[in-house]
């Protein structure tokens, strides 16, 4: 893609369902944070 083009919506999408790219591993370590009791990401956590 050309750096003078604004990258949309769908294409940070294409990148998060992408197993090869790295944005595909942080969206999936933000979700298992976020569904980890454990972890402050998690709203059972902020309620402690």
């Amino acid at each position: 893609m050309a750096t003078d083009q604004k990258r949309t919506p769908n294409d940070q999408r294409s990148d998060v369902k992408n197993p090869n790219n790295s944005e595909h591993k942080q969206d999936r370590d933000n979700r298992a944070n976020q569904q980890n009791p454990n972890n402050p990401a998690h709203p059972a956590a902020r309620k402690r």
